[in-house]
């Protein structure tokens, strides 16, 4: 009896997303929890398991739309599906013998020379490609023999095209097609007037059309949203690092050896952001239609770079962790990011979000707000700058931190504190230890 392979719940306000490939092939024996495929939705890109061993029957393409609860491959019986491609082994074996009895006919030579061209073909399927990648080589004049696959089971990916269209490099053919103008004029021997040089080709790659991922037209959507529908307004502050970085140096190691993670500042800024939201309730409250909603606990998002886009997964009950507590969650969290593998689940009920632009070299930045969230703050790049300390100039390493803040909810009274709040925890550590 099949397994039908049915498109889960994907969780809060997604009902549907794009098959973006396939990781196995049609007829391919697969076991259970061997992924299947991968799913791109509105908030996260997925991979889907299979819930039993069989040979796999793909009903649905990749680059179809598909709805939850779409049933888009099924699962042939395992036990019969596993036995049925050995069995093909002793079946041509048991042909063999039969051939010297038949050896004398001259006619039955024929046969083997047919089965080479068959075996022959057989590369030809190798893996089947996506729709961006058929388009990126056809816009290219690229064949997928020109094109090094890296993908899973020796699948091209856009991004192997794309590096071999980025790092300029030609297959034979189109190499020949430019070098071709180049030739020319060296075959012209005679001293008679030549007619005038062909105008060179017009260069392949000036412009690059790539369809916008599922995901990246959300994200586009989203910010769109948020400054459409929110009065965003960004105020900054400076933050002197020197204790932080202490208190880090300091206890680095055995903050490892006993928590069995390292110490970062991430888990310091979100700890230092709870108690700060604790003191000003309205920067993690939303506005719903004429309402305003407070939260009574803290859903803290950290926005992730992936190659996919920007993501942020959401560290459920924030305000009940330790330190500790705060860093295995983050880390957790931006490696499901990294691999593509968070669920829309890991995306939802955010309350507050911090990004850090500093991680890439920015030293100042306005943030955009999550929406339904009234606030994000924005960490940047650590420098060290000279300041002025009771009379005296002297260096210290200082970063620049940004609230950008919806001012329909939030006054710029209650931003600025908040940001000072979170300021004066960063500067004495001390203070988020005794909540003070």
């Amino acid at each position: 009896m099949a397994v039908e392979v049915r498109i889960p719940s994907l969780g809060e306000s997604v009902s549907q997303g794009v098959i973006a490939r396939w990781l196995k092939e049609n007829g391919d024996v697969v076991a259970a929890d061997d992924m299947l495929l991968e799913l791109e939705t509105d908030k996260a890109t997925m991979e889907i398991p299979a819930e039993a061993g069989g040979t796999l029957e793909i009903l649905k393409q990749a680059g179809e739309t598909v709805e939850v609860g779409t049933v888009v491959a099924r699962i042939a019986n395992g036990a019969g599906a596993g036995k049925a491609k050995p069995a093909a082994a002793p079946a041509q074996a048991e042909e063999k013998p039969q051939a010297p009895a038949q050896a004398a006919k001259p006619a039955k030579p024929a046969p083997p020379a047919q089965a080479k061209p068959t075996a022959a073909a057989q590369p030809e399927p190798e893996a089947p490609l996506s729709p961006a990648v058929r388009k990126l080589l056809a816009e290219n004049d690229l064949q997928p023999q020109d094109v090094d696959a890296t993908g899973k089971d020796g699948r091209l990916t856009k991004e192997d095209v794309l590096r071999v269209i980025e790092g300029g490099k030609k297959p034979p053919a189109a190499a020949a097609k430019a070098q071709a103008p180049k030739e020319a004029p060296a075959a012209r021997p005679a001293p008679a007037p030549a007619p005038p040089a062909p105008a060179p080709p017009a260069p392949k790659g000036d412009l690059e059309r790539v369809p916008m991922t599922r995901l990246r037209k959300r994200i586009a959507e989203r910010l769109v949203e948020a400054q459409r529908t929110a009065a965003i307004l960004t105020t900054f502050n400076e933050i002197d690092m020197s204790a932080v970085m202490a208190l880090r140096k300091r206890y680095k190691e055995r903050f490892e050896k006993v928590h069995g993670v390292g110490l970062g500042f991430m888990s310091l800024f979100a700890r230092a952001c709870v108690l700060a939201l604790r003191d000003q309730p309205i920067v993690n409250a939303s506005i719903d239609g004429d309402d305003v909603v407070y939260h009574r606990g803290v859903n803290l998002g950290i926005a992730v770079g992936t190659p996919r886009g920007l993501v942020v997964p959401v560290v459920r009950g924030a305000d009940s962790l330790s330190i500790a507590g705060l860093e295995k969650a983050i880390g957790e969290l931006a490696a499901l990011a990294r691999d593509g593998k968070l669920l829309p689940d890991h995306l939802a009920a955010g309350t507050f979000t911090i990004s850090n632009g500093g991680v890439y070299g920015s030293l100042m930045s306005t943030p955009i707000l999550t929406p339904p969230q009234s606030a994000i703050l924005g960490m940047h790049k650590i420098e060290e700058r000279p300041v002025a300390i009771e009379g005296q100039v002297v260096i210290r390493p200082m970063m620049y931190v940004a609230l950008s803040y919806d001012h329909r909810l939030v006054d710029g009274e209650q931003a600025v504190t908040f940001l000072v709040r979170i300021k004066e925890r960063l500067e004495d550590p001390s203070r988020m230890v005794l909540e003070v």
